[in-house]
This record gives C-alpha cells, structure tokens and sequence, in this order.
C-alpha cells in the first residue's frame, strides 16, 4: 500500500495515505446525508486499523500535530490555542460554558433552533444567568439586535452563537454578531460544530469556539476541539463545574505533559490526522466550502424540479445541511420515504421544525455533485414508489412560513 509519512520529532508515524472515495452505495455502505456523523473516506477508515498507546511518545506527537493543524484552519491565530477533549459536540459546548462564563457572569442567547435551545438549556443546568433572543425556525439574529441588547442590558458579560444551525440549516451572520460583540466590548463564545473547516472565520473575533471531529472535517466522532485566546484560557482556570469538562484544567495538562489528562479515543484522533491531510489537499477551507456550495446547489436546484421547496430563503441556506417542507400529497409519508431512500443507498435526516413537517438532506462528508444528482433521482423514484405526483408543501405551510421569513 502507497503510504506517506509525516515526521514529529524524533518519531516516524504513519499518519496518512492518498484519498480513496468510498464505493458506490450498491456495493457497500449507503450514503450518510447528514450534519455528522458523515461519510468519511476509506482512507479515514483505515487509519484506525492501527492501536496506539496513549501514553507512548508517538501518541504525544500525534495529539501536538493534530493541535497544530486545527489551528492552522483559523486566520490570525498567533493568540489561540487548541484544547482537543473527548466526547460528543454537546460535552464540548458544556465544556465551553462551564469554563469561560463565570459564575457570575451572564449571558446573551443568540437562538434559532435546537441547537441554540439546548445552549439556554446547559447555562439553565450551569446555574448561569442569561437573556435569549429568540428568531424561531426562519430567521437569524441580526447584529443590530445583539448591540441593541447589550446596550440595554450591561451586565451581559458573553455572547453565545451557533454559526450554522443545523435544526433548519441557517446560516448566521457571524460576522455582524462579532462586530456588535466586540463594539460593546462583551466576549464571544461560538458553537462552530457544523461550520468549522468550511466556513470562513476571517474577521471574526472571539474569546473561545468548539466544534468536533466528525463535521467539515471529515472525521469521526469522539471528540471535539476547543480554540481559545490564551488570556481567556488563563481565566478560565477554575471556573468549570465539572472535572472532565474543564477546558484549563486540560489545557495545561496538555501544555505541561503533551498528554490528555483521561483516556484519548487514539483511534479517532489517528482518523482525524488523515481527514487532516485530505482536507489540506483539497485546499482547506476554501476547497471544502466550494465543494460543499456545489453539492447544495445541485440539491436545492434537483428538488425545485420535483416540486420541493426550501424552509429558507436562499439568502439564508448554508451549504451544511438544508431543510425541506414534507409534500402536502396525502401519499407522503416520512417514515415510508426514509426507507425507501434508505434502500436506494442514501440515509436522509428527519426535520427539527416546531412550525412544519419537514426532513433535511445534508451536504457534507465525502460526497460530490455526482453524488447529489443521484440523490434527487433517488427522491423522484422514492415518490414515484409512493405514489406521490407533486412534492409542493402544504399552502398553509407555504403562507406561514413566508410571513414569518418577512
């Protein structure tokens, strides 16, 4: 097998190999069109065919490498440093509440969706203060609005926000929330899990952001990262809950022994060092979001043939992941249509909306246009098996939600 190896220090490591796309789905493992877990390529799977000790020096090179790639993925990033910790995207951004919101602090929900929800959720378990602005399934928080806030409301210290949010697949302006942050001088703390790798972070200020191996990045899941300013780091020490969930506590174990302070998944973070390298050849962020951007337009373009219509304004829709209103025919049935897709080599995602029935088709991992245009072929044989003539969402769904996206 052709091989490329990679140096650190004194050790020589096996950590990458040339990029392999996956087989077809009829001859192997369907498609995953998810926001993550996501299909990674074989060369991903393979990388965690190796056992690695934990302890041993070459783990260590391994757990300095992946810190220093992650960081590379930021622009600016003299002052930041990389925490990776074990767990799902959820313990990461509690390991990021925990530790950088003090006790006493406060804090400014940017919410519109689950995933802002379960942000309000985890300060309420804290026992952190905070306000929620709440824009529902449709709309984002603007920048006026978040400075409008804290003007009135000085004792906010942080501002939390969800760069793309995967309930419905908005995408945030990221940018105007960190203007309006940073003019009133408050800290921003960011749940980047699904944008990280594909979405752009120049200009974007803030005090620490989390997100996860198994998203943009193309790994698989285990753990998660925290990226910080070295002075927010520094005053987080002793402000977690929690002994597993502090980031500063982890941070200076890391700093001090080049070692995790509790088991590390060895076998994710050797996937991840390959998605790495995969992700550098494909040219990085850059390269990943004009992929991911090109598998959202053939999708959206597809399903418009089909009759489907997007829970968003195109203004809106990120290329993560994107939401679809249920067809109003009384043959459609979302159970009925998951396994039909599922039979045809693609697993699609149920709908998180509080308004409207509706599924999601993701658009990340290691899938290209040609992949998404046998999705929507995929979509109109599945109707075609149910019966279903026209994909066109009920008219009360189509006049709610249009005057709630006004």
């Amino acid at each position: 097998m052709d091989t490329r190896r990679t140096s650190l220090g004194n050790n020589r490591i096996m950590i990458a190999e040339p990029r392999q796309h996956l087989p077809a789905p009829d001859q192997g493992e369907p498609y995953l069109l998810t926001p993550g877990p996501l299909t990674t390529s074989i060369t991903v799977k393979r990388a965690m065919l190796r056992d690695w000790g934990s302890w041993d020096g070459d783990f260590r090179a391994m757990t300095t490498d992946l810190r220093n790639k992650l960081l590379d993925i930021v622009p600016d990033n003299a002052n930041l440093e990389c925490v990776p910790m074990q767990g799902s995207g959820t313990f990461l951004v509690e390991a990021m509440l925990g530790s950088f919101v003090p006790p006493a602090g406060k804090v400014l929900v940017l919410k519109n969706g689950a995933y802002g929800q379960r942000i309000a959720d985890t300060l309420t378990c804290l026992n952190r203060a905070q306000i929620v602005i709440d824009k529902g399934d449709y709309l984002p928080p603007r920048g006026d609005e978040v400075a409008d806030h804290l003007a009135q409301n000085p004792d906010i210290t942080h501002v939390v926000a969800v760069h793309c949010e995967t309930s419905s697949g908005i995408l945030n302006p990221l940018r105007e929330i960190s203007d309006a942050t940073a003019r009133a001088g408050r800290r921003l703390l960011i749940d980047d899990m699904s944008a990280f790798g594909a979405l752009s972070l120049d200009g974007i200020r803030f005090d620490a952001l989390v997100s996860s191996a198994n998203k943009c990045l193309e790994g698989v899941p285990g753990f998660g990262f925290v990226i910080a300013t070295r002075d927010a780091l520094k005053a987080a020490k002793g402000q977690s809950h929690s002994l597993s969930l502090d980031v500063h506590a982890q941070w200076t174990h890391m700093e001090k022994t080049g070692q995790w302070r509790f088991t590390p998944p060895t076998h994710v973070v050797a996937a991840l060092l390959q998605a790495l390298c995969e992700f550098n050849v494909e040219g990085g962020q850059t390269g990943r979001l004009a992929r991911y951007t090109d598998n959202r337009d053939v999708l959206v373009d597809g399903m418009a043939t089909l009759g489907f219509e997007t829970l968003l304004k195109s203004r809106w829709l990120s290329p993560i992941i994107v939401t679809f209103f249920n067809p109003a025919h009384p043959n459609f049935s979302f159970q009925r249509f998951y396994e039909l897709m599922k039979s045809r080599g693609f697993i699609i995602y149920p709908g998180k909306l509080t308004v409207a029935d509706s599924f999601r088709i993701g658009c990340i991992g290691q899938i290209d246009r040609d992949v998404m245009i046998n999705v929507v072929e995929a979509v109109k044989s599945a109707l075609g098996d149910m019966g279903v003539d026209n994909a066109a969402p009920p008219d009360a769904t189509r006049a709610a939600s249009a005057a709630l996206r006004e």
